[in-house]
């Protein structure tokens, strides 16, 4: 049981539910093995957190369990290069210096920068639904857009040059799974000339010499992206505005750090929402009941935004690092062991949610930890929710039939969809 949790094969067929019940019951902290997996080696191992209280606790504690000493992502960088690299990122970066980065940036992700752009996503929304009726369409790939569009918004990336945060997102989210690492979907023709001078710099392979993948995560892996973001940059150095381009090169932020923060942007601020709105469809087409319920009564909709990030998390889990030997619900945790929350477990623990397994879109309170918590809570939760608000919005009056099946990611940190075939027509 314990090695599928690490497994990426394991969530392509969906989240391992009844496993998480039952190591909540009788392992809320158990050590989970890391075999190799295709062409990418074997790894330590770790410890895995599967309780709302103890994921919590870890995601609240810093100092006991660091973001920064071995990054994020259960598997561990390649190099010791390529850890100091990715240590730069806000995202992998522990208080004072992870506060300092978030306060650079934050003003953007207030309610009220949110709401200034309410009207502006509504319209988008309302014209991505309106482009699908009446057509079979996959809602993976319409619902993507909005997540992007709205990026490059508040980026300041010319429109042209857009799908750019599409690839580079799949190239990093997706190298577990053959058809989302390679995708390549933007048209160079439209690009604008600095993104055409970039993408120049895109690696011929993503395999070393000697047949070992290169790390996606690496500066040599997205070395088209960072020489995107430095062209961009020099653009906002001649004609600042007031997008988050520009708070960054304001901020001042290192080299190192200025890169890693529009790789989390490019990436994490796109690839949580291009699954978590089709996930929510889903859920939504799998619970007919929950639908037709919130179809009655469409002010259950901020509630049932949160109700579908509770029953189908985006990000399945984070790392951390112990800082030093500690005791967790039992278990003797070592320095530098690693230490994986699952925020996918949590968000069904029985002693917090009651009848967990069931989705409700009226569920009250609802403590999901699909944000995170702590020092990390994302930044761009409330944008997210109103990017679903809007999409959702334009869906309910609309009869929905599936015309294919659901295609899932296989990756063992986001859940993912890769395919979701639809057709949207008119209620009649």
């Amino acid at each position: 049981m314990h090695e599928e949790i690490f497994h990426p094969a394991t969530y392509a067929t969906g989240i391992p539910y009844d496993a998480f019940r039952e190591l909540r019951a009788a392992s809320p902290v158990a050590w989970i093995p890391e075999p190799a997996v295709g062409p990418w080696p074997a790894g330590t191992g770790y410890w895995a957190v599967f309780s709302h209280a103890d994921v919590k606790h870890v995601l609240r504690s810093p100092g006991l369990f660091s973001s920064n000493l071995g990054a994020t992502q259960i598997r561990d960088p390649d190099t010791p290069e390529d850890l100091a690299f990715v240590r730069a990122m806000m995202l992998n970066q522990d208080p004072p210096d992870h506060s300092r980065l978030r306060r650079i940036v934050a003003a953007a992700f207030t309610p009220r920068a949110v709401r200034a752009l309410e009207e502006t996503i509504d319209r988008r929304a309302r014209a991505l639904v309106a482009s699908a009726l009446d057509q079979d369409t996959d809602f993976v790939e319409l619902a993507a857009d909005l997540p992007v569009w709205t990026l490059a918004h508040i980026m300041g990336v010319p429109d042209g040059d857009r799908r750019l945060l599409y690839d580079w997102a799949s190239r990093v989210i997706g190298y577990q799974d053959d058809e989302y690492a390679g995708l390549s979907t933007a048209d160079t023709a439209s690009m604008s000339p600095m993104a055409q001078k970039a993408v120049r710099y895109r690696p011929a392979s993503f395999t070393h010499p000697d047949g070992r993948p290169v790390n996606p995560r690496s500066y040599a892996a997205l070395a088209d992206m960072f020489a995107y973001a430095h062209a961009l940059a020099d653009v906002k150095k001649e004609h600042p505005t007031d997008d988050i381009m520009s708070r960054m090169l304001q901020g001042g932020l290192t080299g190192h750090e200025f890169e890693n923060m529009f790789f989390l942007f490019a990436v994490a601020g796109n690839e949580t929402l291009r699954n978590g709105i089709p996930g929510g469809l889903l859920t939504l087409l799998d619970h007919p009941s929950e639908l037709a319920r919130l179809r009655a009564d469409p002010s259950l909709l901020p509630t049932a935004v949160d109700e579908m990030l509770r029953y189908w998390p985006p990000v399945m889990d984070f790392r951390r690092t112990a800082t030093r030997d500690l005791a967790l619900s039992g278990h003797e945790i070592k320095a530098g062991q690693k230490v994986v929350v699952y925020h996918a477990s949590a968000n069904r623990d029985e002693a917090v949610f009651p009848d967990p397994d069931r989705f409700d879109v009226s569920r009250t309170p609802n403590d999901h930890v699909s944000f995170g918590f702590g020092p990390h809570f994302c930044l761009g939760a409330h944008l997210a929710r109103t990017q679903m608000r809007a999409v959702f919005r334009e869906l309910l009056p609309l009869r929905i039939e599936r015309t294919g099946p659901a295609i899932r990611l296989a990756s063992n940190f986001q859940n993912g969809l890769k395919h979701l075939p639809v057709r949207l027509t008119p209620a009649r």
